[in-house]
């Protein structure tokens, strides 16, 4: 039988990485001591491993293929093909982004302010070339963990990952810039990208992947309503598409569907009940294959 070996991150990403492949389609369980995760797909054996190492093994061909950040990708200068690009993190469905952060009553408030100085990160190869491309050299130290604590005391400066910012703030940190901005990558070896059954696997599992991406922040809504009233209703609705209309057995009657965006969910229906819609329904999506 053929196989996949599949690279998925183990930490922060893990709970959203295994939730996105279960709208997939992919079942995914693991023991709480396992790294070897069971997938309801015999096709697939999964791989649990750190997010910072995913590209790495995958473009030395031990895994076929890997769910990792851009930014691990770019700190290890990884060879890999980019399949997917699936935005979501471990808080929401947002980039997150790398940044030089100081105290906030630090004197330094420009990257050229570091010339000289000691910085704590756990990205060192990519603050590095940050630094090399502004013309600044800096005392770069790998941070095993607990980066936010050690400013002021031990280093000058840090480079660490935020999707909000908050955890900067609640440490009395400020951002000063922006070091690289990363997403969640699907990524192959570029030998098993090569391979007509591994090629099709990878683009079924990142078709999967990104149609339940998009179904997570859409649901779909259906209404019924006289026919009179279709032209109306329809004008409310923001559709993906066209609104699917069909007739419905009772004479007069017209049934209307319509995927939208759940966020303006609360604010359209209100307005499709003025324009005379009855029975609306609002259901969540699994996928969407645009």
């Amino acid at each position: 039988m053929n196989k996949l070996i599949l690279g998925l991150p183990k930490g922060s990403l893990q709970d959203a990485t295994f939730l996105l492949m279960k709208k997939a389609g992919f079942l995914i369980t693991v023991g709480s001591r396992s790294y070897i995760p069971s997938v309801d797909d015999p096709t697939i054996e999964a791989r649990l491993i750190r997010a910072q190492e995913i590209s790495r093994y995958v473009e030395l061909g031990l895994l076929d293929a890997g769910i990792t950040g851009y930014d691990w990708i770019m700190e290890n200068d990884s060879k890999v093909v980019e399949i997917a690009d699936l935005i979501y993190a471990k808080q929401g469905l947002r980039p997150v982004r790398w940044v030089v952060a100081v105290p906030n009553d630090s004197s330094i408030r420009t990257v050229a302010d570091l010339q000289g100085k000691r910085i704590a990160t756990e990205a060192v190869g990519l603050t590095r070339r940050f630094l090399q491309k502004r013309g600044v050299r800096a005392d770069i130290e790998f941070s095993w963990g607990a980066t936010e604590a050690k400013a002021p005391e031990l280093v000058d400066a840090i480079v660490e990952l935020t999707e909000t910012g908050s955890s900067l703030r609640a440490n009395n940190l400020r951002i000063i810039e922006t070091v690289l901005e990363s997403t969640t990558k699907f990524i192959a070896n570029k030998a098993a990208w090569k391979n007509t059954w591994k090629r099709g696997k990878i683009e079924q599992i990142a078709m999967l992947l990104k149609g339940a991406l998009l179904a997570e922040t859409r649901v779909l809504l259906k209404m019924n309503a006289r026919r009179k009233a279709v032209r109306a209703i329809v004008k409310v609705l923001p559709a993906l598409h066209a609104p699917t209309i069909n007739q419905l057995s009772a004479t007069g009657w017209i049934a209307i569907e319509s995927v939208v965006e759940e966020k303006i969910v609360r604010e359209i229906m209100p307005r499709l009940k003025a324009a005379g819609a009855e029975g609306i329904i609002e259901i969540p999506l699994n996928k969407i294959i645009a």
